[in-house]
């Protein structure tokens, strides 16, 4: 029998499926870090929610502990690196919600069409107003689902009901998946916005995705489109929503999620073809009975020392293998996240090649490191050592892993290799010195030397004088320093690739301005 301490309130049903294990379990809600602190000492297995944050302070004050439980998604208040170094798994309920998130976005959708929150306060106010709320039958009528993770799904499922017609985006999923789902894929939201009556998105909070539907997607939409966001706040540009919904190019609106929470006032609530709500998507009954249920389970499985299917760091790896293949995870994960952002279009198939001393030990590990990482950029779901593999499956991308044992320029070197509609993409990486110092070795085909940071661009063009100067220019006068610049090419005039590191964040005004004014074939910018 373990001690597990409850810190922040769970469904009953949960707390009953770990006493029903066997462990005893208390229910101390509401304690500050320092009482945590104080108590936490004899306890094995900790479960919180939200308001509860697992600290640093308070992991190395847990003499006995092996497992935290978050009865939610998020593992934001929880400190994953002090627990991984600590050899405690930390585990969350990431499916626990997305049943209810689906619905409430199907909810909104079907409130809007048929015009049945102002006709609600219409009718209590007194009035009887039949003709004025004249809804939209769904019937028929094309949906784009914007981000076909689980929640998408989901929505697409529910949608052939109504037979509706589906298209969608998603740049990480195959056309052989969207068919089965029964959805038609394009390879920009641009091209879907013209067709749809109706708009869900379903996507995460990234640099891409903040902001992406402003004045000219509104203008590329169908006259009297409908839209739905149950995903994050600030995907839509709140001023020019306000534009769209108020020339009537957009009908109708409906928000459950703003870019900062709570929020109490927003131009949004002015207006009466606007519906919304606080962040309700995950707030069901169910769901909360669902996450809590969920984690006693999983904190139960690794009490007995099982696997843990939600487990977001990697304390079940061997620590053999560990000695050998630690060093190079933030590596493999930073080149799964680097082809994430240079493929044009979905990825459809990835292959991992390790070489050299790499390819004697097992490092299957990697490759879930280089799918953690891509797909991290994916999906509104969190991604993690278990779960990336699962959905890569889930988008129909292809995983090969191939060994290639002989000696090299470096004693080891991991190349990751995508397919995007028919074009490779490579980054080929290694750790160098006895500091182990990552360094990009070749992308592209192209031979270099860099250290990989956190925020890079990469530009490929006929190779001429004043390429650099022209980059240099264009960032200089946009404000933006330079940390380090690479060049690579095969030969003198032909074909060059330049990679560069700046100090802040790359916009795509400022990579098109580039592009433009050098004459670039192609211009990346890559975040870390």
């Amino acid at each position: 029998m373990a001690k597990v301490l409850i810190a922040d309130k769970i469904a009953d049903s949960g707390i009953e499926k770990l006493r029903e294990a066997g462990h005893e379990a208390d229910v101390r809600t509401g304690l500050s870090e320092d009482e945590l602190v104080a108590v936490i000492g004899p306890y094995e297995g900790l479960v919180v929610r939200s308001a509860t944050r697992a600290t640093r302070r308070v992991i190395e004050a847990a003499d006995c502990l092996r497992i935290i439980g978050r009865a939610g998604v998020g593992i934001d208040n929880v400190d994953v690196t002090a627990a991984t170094e600590r050899g405690i798994v930390v585990c969350n309920a990431p499916t626990s919600n997305v049943v209810s998130a689906a619905e409430h976005t199907w909810a909104l959708l079907m409130a809007q069409s048929r015009m049945i929150c102002q006709a609600n306060a219409s009718l209590k106010s007194g009035k009887w107003e039949r003709s004025r709320f004249t809804g939209e039958e769904l019937f028929q009528k094309t949906l784009a689902i914007v981000g076909l993770g689980r929640i998408g799904t989901l929505i697409a499922e529910r949608a052939r009901g109504f037979q509706m017609r589906l298209i969608g985006y998603d740049p990480y999923i195959s056309e052989e998946r969207a068919a089965s789902l029964g959805v038609e894929l394009f390879a920009s939201v641009d091209e879907l916005l013209p067709q749809a009556d109706f708009i869900t998105v379903h996507l995460p909070k990234t640099k891409e995705t903040i902001g992406m539907f402003g004045a000219d997607q509104f203008a590329r939409m169908k006259d009297g489109v409908r839209l739905v966001n149950t995903a994050r706040g600030g995907i839509y540009q709140t001023e020019a929503l306000v534009d769209a919904l108020r020339s009537g190019k957009v009908a109708s609106a409906a928000i459950d999620v703003f870019e900062v929470e709570p929020t109490t006032d927003s131009p949004l609530f002015e207006l009466d073809n606007v519906i919304v709500t606080p962040h309700l998507g995950a707030s069901t009954e169910e769901a909360q009975d669902r996450a809590g249920e969920q984690i006693a389970d999983l904190v139960a499985a690794g009490l007995r020392g099982e696997m843990v299917p939600t487990a977001v760091n990697i304390a079940a790896v061997p620590p053999d293998v560990m000695d050998k293949v630690g060093p190079y995870l933030a590596l493999a994960e930073a080149q799964g996240a680097m082809v994430a952002q240079l493929t044009k279009s979905g990825i459809d198939e990835v292959e991992v090649v390790t070489i050299g001393g790499l390819a004697d030990t097992d490092t299957r590990i990697l490759r879930t490191a280089v799918l953690k990482g891509m797909l991290g950029l994916a999906t509104d779901q969190p991604v993690n050592f278990v779960n990336a593999d699962l959905f890569a499956e889930q988008r129909g991308i292809h995983v090969a892993e191939t060994k290639r044992p002989e000696t090299h320029d470096y004693v080891s070197m991991i190349v990751v290799k995508a397919i995007s509609a028919g074009e490779e993409v490579d980054v080929a990486a290694a750790l160098i010195g006895k500091r182990n110092e990552p360094r990009l070795v070749s992308l592209f085909g192209y031979d270099l030397d860099m250290a990989p940071d956190r925020h890079m661009a990469f530009f490929r063009y006929p190779d001429r004088p004043g390429m650099i100067g022209k980059v240099g220019t264009v960032l200089g006068n946009a404000g933006v320093n330079i940390g380090s610049m690479q060049v690579g090419r095969h030969e003198a005039g032909g074909m060059a690739l330049m990679g560069i590191t700046v100090d802040t964040p790359l916009t795509p005004e400022i990579v098109s301005r580039i592009r433009e004014e050098a004459a670039m074939q192609d211009a990346w910018s890559v975040d870390l």
